[in-house]
Order: C-alpha cells, then sequence, then structure tokens
C-alpha cells in the first residue's frame, strides 16, 4: 500500500475539503434555514434554543457565516439568509430529510434524528442523492 492511498483521519479528510463549511457551520445554517421557513428573519436567541448552545456560541459563529457570505445580520438583530446562503441552505434540510426517511425506512422506526446529525455532514450530493433513489425502492415494496 502506497502513501497516495488517501487514507487520512477525520481531521486530515476536514483539511483537505478547500473552502468547505465545518459540520458546525452546517448545522447552524440547516437551523438558520428551518426557522427561515417560519419567519424571514431569525434571532441569535431562537438559535440558541434550537441547537441549545448558548447565545455567545450563535454570535461567534454568526460572524463566520456572514464572513463566508451566507447570511446577513444586524448586530443585536435579525439574521438573514442572503441568496448564496439559502441555496446552500435547502441543500442542506434536503440532505437532511432524504437521509431521515433512509434511515426511518431502513430501520424500521420514526425517528433517527441522532444518527442523521451525526453523519449527515460525511454524505457528498451523488451518495444523498442515490440514497433518496434507494429509499423509493426501499419504501415502494
Amino acid at each position: 500500500m502506497s502513501q497516495s492511498d488517501g487514507f487520512y483521519t477525520m481531521k486530515g479528510y476536514a483539511l483537505n475539503a478547500d473552502g468547505k463549511l465545518t459540520s458546525a457551520m452546517e448545522d447552524y445554517l440547516e437551523m438558520i434555514s428551518r426557522l427561515a421557513r417560519q419567519n424571514e428573519s431569525v434571532r441569535v436567541s431562537d438559535l440558541s434554543k434550537m441547537l441549545h448552545v448558548k447565545a455567545p456560541s450563535v454570535t461567534k459563529m454568526v460572524q463566520q457565516l456572514g464572513q463566508s457570505g451566507l447570511i446577513q445580520a444586524e448586530k443585536y438583530g435579525d439574521i438573514y439568509l442572503t441568496d448564496k446562503g439559502r441555496e446552500l441552505g435547502n441543500y442542506l434540510l434536503y440532505r437532511h430529510e432524504v437521509l431521515h426517511r433512509f434511515l426511518c425506512a431502513l430501520n424500521h422506526s420514526d425517528d433517527e434524528l441522532e444518527q442523521v446529525e451525526k453523519i449527515e455532514h460525511f454524505l457528498n450530493r451523488t451518495t444523498v442523492k442515490n440514497l433518496e433513489r434507494l429509499t423509493v425502492d426501499l419504501t415502494e415494496k
């Protein structure tokens, strides 16, 4: 086995993913997108409550997402998705739903939220699309 076979630690894969969001950034953007479907703007307190984190942690992540061009945030105010943030956020919600439906069908259960949250960050778009197709096959039988 040569050194160029592509084996890395999880951190190594993350470091090789140029320009990708971290898992935490994806979690925040996914929740902002979920909440924005109910109300155009989202508040730090909403995110803090829904993600079970302290407000200063939310504020720090909001700054990072803003620097990435995914959201616009008013200081001590509302958070809005940019077009880029809305597009990516919609994909993250789609990915979450596909994986949740797949795991529920696979495990004959109604709730696989914890598993979905743990593994959704590691699937590429091709895998998500194929899981969606497989889920249709699993549930039509």
